[in-house]
């Protein structure tokens, strides 16, 4: 249209088009391990003779040249982000196909000449790529949906690495079967090729187009101003420069020189030590989906910053590692798996970070200039000093003749720059969800591998059996890392599944989201699910809960009022004991004198004691008899024996005096030690055991009874005092018909 910006592409074409983008960054992960920036070009440089200071000063070539981005960032927006990236990337990697001619040059005219090609080369690569890097920022935030960054950056980890895995693979056994230069013509030669693919499928890639000057009324209208100071005024950019500063110069220079260190100082061989980049690519691939997931779900933030922490205490490893061990190799890969875990914590926290709370959309093209020039500053500087710092050391002798490691100030710098950074970024304002401090133990309650794989199953299902399977495993995995998944699983249509989220939030730990989650289905039109809630609330534990429940005792729904009281016991909720009080002694309906009978049992409420005893004499259903008479067992304590007794007295229907007659002989020694009862009464209570024990049921319970009534006096306390002749007065009218009163009375008198 006239006049118009070309108008974005859709979330939807965004979304469908990632894969190409997911496949360029692979296929130039592939160059990038190849070429100029993984362990190989280090390697091929020093086989080229360069001093460490030399390889500082062509690597500085690289992210020196990132200044570029503050002049070209405007040509680039007019030209357009994607026009600019492919038209750019191609050319770099002719040119990085010059490098194959390296041998030639070192052959016909020297190691020096060698030297100023490679640096030439390097040079104009450098420029290329800045240009290219400059349109790609911010053609990256155009195509990619802030709602999927994390997601994407992860695929994209992953991607990239299991392909750089490979890459570096190929490279480390051309090096063990090669000599001399020919081996990393090799490996260029193949790096160069998956380079112009990287640029066939970038083309597929949507969006990034010239950004046209307005036409207003057949004028042309001014195109927007540059503004680079209103960036650098910025507190969040600058905040967020500065930490991604400090981490740079914690990181490039000790990347670049790390395999030197692996030869030099710790004794490994070519071919190891490009394959520990292997065992940092795999780091990266095992963990690449969490971070991703764990920066979309809880922000960038903890993310980065437990990159940064883990960052820095690789040096601590590096620097403990034994040196010309045989233990040197497998430690050393050990470390360098860790090293790609914590990389990739800190690049999906720290780009998600940029894109989506640092650079505002409309100020893009200038604020991703500034980072990139950024980078290339502090990247270029890092290299250059880093190598000048690793010669000077080299002097340096400890005593008479031993050297100094000359990778220490480098090694140190990693340790102590990451810990300032993790200070700079904690201050950042960001969309995360929770503080760097909480997430760690994410990850340390409950079972995270059960988590993790029941998150995946969850998001796989599609059937309702196989929904209703996964939602109970994210309740069996105990952990917070489940919470948005059992959250979205009490939203399904499909009431068995939410039914079994209901279930698997009772297992789950305490979430303030979850109780209000659950909180919310009381008060919902469907009882079944109201009343599990009221249930699974009480079975969490959470305090927080307690509003809903009460709630819940004025709900139109009886099984509601019930499980809401039930669960108030559970939570101890001693403000409600009152108005408990009131409804026990009111109430008609069966179900609910017993869920309030219970709930004051479960509190220990002496005041609840006279009317629930009067329940138990009233209740014709056993199990109804059974809990009232363990509410009146909680009220006196020790509910553990009152119910391995009841349990002993149940196991052979119809032949409890077995078990009543253990418990009383258990009583016979309290009796005379604490009691000092006379001998007389305890050669009747003796009898009056062998009396159960010989299975006379009826004459051995109107004989407890008798006992019983005869002890209440010398019991303390009145409330124990009234459940004894309470239980004595029933057991004389009732006989064996009501064996909980016998059990309830030789509780009692063991708890007394």
């Amino acid at each position: 249209m006239n006049g118009a910006m070309v108008q974005e592409p859709t979330t939807v074409e965004k979304l469908h088009k990632l894969p190409w983008a997911i496949a360029s960054n692979a296929s130039l992960a592939v160059f990038v391990q190849l070429t100029f920036f993984g362990s190989v070009f280090v390697l091929f440089l020093n086989e080229l003779g360069l001093s460490t200071s030399q390889i500082g000063f062509v690597l500085s070539l690289l992210p020196f040249a990132g200044l570029l981005a503050l002049v070209v960032a405007p040509a680039v927006a007019r030209f357009g982000y994607k026009r600019t990236y492919i038209t750019f990337f191609t050319i770099r990697h002719f040119v990085t196909a010059l490098l194959l001619l390296t041998p030639w040059v070192v052959t016909q005219y020297g190691s020096q000449a060698a030297l100023i090609f490679v640096t030439a080369i390097v040079g104009i690569f450098a420029v290329l790529r800045a240009i290219g890097v400059t349109a790609s920022f911010p053609w990256t935030q155009e195509y990619v949906p802030n709602s999927v960054r994390g997601k994407y950056t992860a695929t994209n980890n992953l991607a990239s690495t299991l392909s750089g895995f490979l890459a570096i693979t190929l490279a480390s056994a051309v090096l063990a079967r090669t000599t001399g230069l020919l081996g990393y013509d090799v490996i260029i030669a193949v790096g160069v090729l998956f380079g112009m693919g990287a640029v066939a499928f970038a083309a597929f890639i949507p969006g990034g187009a010239p950004q046209k000057v307005a036409q207003q009324a057949g004028v042309a209208a001014s195109p927007p101003k540059r503004d680079l100071r209103a960036g650098l005024r910025d507190p969040t950019l600058m905040r967020y420069l500065v930490g991604v500063g400090l981490m740079i110069v914690a990181t490039v220079p000790l990347a670049s020189f790390l395999p030197l260190f692996m030869q030099e100082q710790v004794g490994l061989s070519d071919s190891n030590v490009v394959g520990l980049q292997s065992a940092v690519l795999v780091g990266a691939l095992v963990s690449s989906f969490l971070w991703g997931w764990a920066a979309d779900r809880y922000g960038s933030k903890p993310v980065a910053l437990s990159g940064v922490a883990l960052r820095a205490l690789l040096p601590v490893g590096w620097l403990l590692l034994p040196r010309h061990s045989p233990l040197s190799l497998p430690i050393a890969t050990a470390i360098a798996f860790a090293q790609g875990i914590a990389d990739v914590g800190w690049n999906v926290g720290s780009a998600r970070m940029l894109y989506n709370s640092v650079v505002p959309p409309a100020k893009k093209n200038d604020y991703l200039a500034l980072y990139f020039a950024w980078i290339g500053i502090f990247g270029g500087l890092s290299q250059l000093l880093g190598g000048r710092l690793v010669d000077a050391t080299r002097t340096i002798r400890l005593g008479s003749s031993t050297p100094a490691n000359p990778f220490l100030p480098l090694l140190l710098l990693g340790l102590i720059l990451p810990i300032v950074a993790a200070v700079v970024l904690r201050r950042l304002q960001d969309d995360s969800t929770l503080r760097f401090s909480q997430f760690p133990g994410l990850f340390l309650r409950g079972n995270p591998f059960l988590a993790i794989e029941a998150v995946i199953r969850y998001s796989r299902a599609g059937d309702e059996e196989s929904v209703v399977r996964s939602t109970h495993r994210l309740g069996s995995a105990r952990s917070p890392l489940t919470t948005e998944e059992l959250l979205a699983a009490l939203e399904d249509p499909r009431f068995a599944v939410r039914f079994e989220a209901i279930v698997a939030m009772s297992h789950a730990s305490s979430d303030a989201r979850l109780v209000d989650a659950l909180a919310g289905v009381m008060e919902g039109p469907e009882p079944a699910l109201s009343t599990l809630a009221a249930w699974a609330l009480g079975r969490i534990g959470d305090p927080a809960g307690g509003a809903a429940l009460e709630k819940g005792l004025d709900s139109r729904y009886r099984s509601v009022q019930a499980h809401s009281s039930r669960s108030l016991g559970v939570l101890n909720d001693r403000a409600v004991i009152p108005e408990i009080l009131r409804r026990l002694q009111g109430e008609t309906d069966p179900g609910l004198q017993l869920a309030y009978a219970s709930t004051l049992g479960q509190m220990q409420v002496e005041e609840a004691t006279a009317p629930v005893l009067a329940l138990l004499d009233e209740a014709s259903n056993p199990s109804s008899r059974a809990e009232l008479a363990l509410a009146v067992a909680r009220i006196v304590g020790d509910e553990a024996h009152f119910i391995q007794l009841l349990r002993q007295a149940r196991r052979e229907p119809g032949e409890p005096g077995t078990a009543l007659a253990q418990a009383m002989l258990a009583l016979h020694k309290r009796l005379r030690q604490e009691w000092a009862v006379e001998d007389d009464f305890l050669a009747g209570f003796d009898d009056c055991a062998m009396t159960l024990a010989r299975h006379q049921l009826k004459e051995g319970i109107v004989c407890l009874a008798q006992t019983t009534e005869a002890l209440a006096p010398h019991v303390s306390g009145e409330n124990r005092r009234l459940i004894l002749c309470t239980c004595a007065e029933r057991m004389a009218q009732h006989g064996a018909d009501r064996i909980e009163f016998a059990v309830l009375a030789l509780h009692t008198l063991a708890a007394g």
